[in-house]
């Protein structure tokens, strides 16, 4: 197999046919060998009875079909494990990366590449907050991390066979495959597009997942926020001695006690909120600890027309 390309599919019924139609276009300019693995997850839809319609009349179309919404990133990964191209793409399914794009990341491919991702020029049909958010998430882990993530790129990438490998040999839990990709290394460039708007539905990621996504990645490259409570710690310490010093002085010295119930209740309303914000960075890295160390399977195939 030459080439396989993995796609998750989240309630994206409507635009399966198109989407199945462009990336065979796409790929058949490349290879007459290669694999189209549609990853149902969990969808709440008619997707999975479209891709098994899809499956039974197209030789290129396979899939997978997870028991359950696992999320983006466990989809991808089931797919990857299953895949057998020398090379893959990495495509969501909702039409916003551009299939005809395939071919190009190819070419750059065989510059001698290992990685080719795809850099977002502009990215149509999202909000100026989700813009900025995500730009202020990748320099804030950019300058965290020794890992060097670049900006305005997602999972849409051609990665040579050797890099899934690696992928398969990373066994956490909570996935951040644009950064584990990074982490891996060998020989990584980049390819100009133009992000399509979403054609139907909702965007698979609102808010709360994109800040449940943030904090993989933080926490999966960076162990600095711990250095942070550290040294927060520290400081609260030093100035609250300092406070206890200056009160004992003033008492005994100078015989005016401090008195007052609103320096009484700031000090201690900002001495316990930087105990709960410590705490709570604390308690992000011990559930992913705690998530690892039970060793569930990271995701449960239902049916699939591909042998594993």
């Amino acid at each position: 197999m030459e080439l396989s390309v993995i796609i998750p599919i989240y309630n994206e019924e409507k635009i399966i046919e198109e989407l199945y139609a462009r990336l065979e276009a796409a790929c058949s300019k490349i290879t007459k060998s290669f694999e189209l693995i549609f990853v149902n997850d969990g969808s709440k839809d008619n997707s999975f009875i479209r891709l098994i319609e899809l499956c039974n009349t197209h030789e290129y179309a396979h899939y997978i079909n997870l028991s359950r919404n696992f999320g983006h990133q466990i989809a991808v990964t089931a797919g990857l494990d299953i895949s057998k191209g020398k090379r893959v793409v990495i495509i969501d399914g909702d039409l916003q990366d551009p299939p005809e794009l395939i071919p190009e990341l190819n070419n750059k491919m065989d510059e001698g590449f290992e990685v080719v991702y795809a850099r977002r020029r502009s990215r149509k049909g999202e909000s100026f907050f989700k813009k900025i958010t995500a730009k202020f998430f990748y320099k804030t882990l950019r300058s965290i991390t020794q890992v060097d993530i670049p900006l305005d790129t997602g999972d849409f990438r051609m990665i040579d066979r050797k890099v899934v490998e690696a992928l398969k040999r990373m066994p956490e839990k909570n996935k951040f495959l644009r950064g584990q990709i990074s982490w891996i290394g060998f020989k990584q460039s980049a390819v100009l597009f133009d992000r399509d708007e979403r054609k139907f539905g909702k965007s698979g990621y609102p808010l709360s997942k994109m800040l449940k996504f943030a904090m993989d990645g933080i926490t999966g490259f960076s162990d600095k926020p711990l250095a942070l409570v550290t040294r927060m710690g520290l400081w609260v310490s030093l100035i609250s001695f300092l406070v206890i010093l200056y009160a004992l002085y003033s008492h005994f010295l100078l015989e005016r006690t401090i008195t007052g119930w609103t320096s009484m209740i700031i000090s201690s309303m900002f001495i316990g909120g930087i105990q709960l914000l410590s705490i709570g960075i604390i308690g992000e890295y011990i559930s992913r600890i705690n998530t690892n160390v039970q060793n569930r399977p990271l995701y449960i195939i239902e049916s699939t027309d591909l042998a594993s």
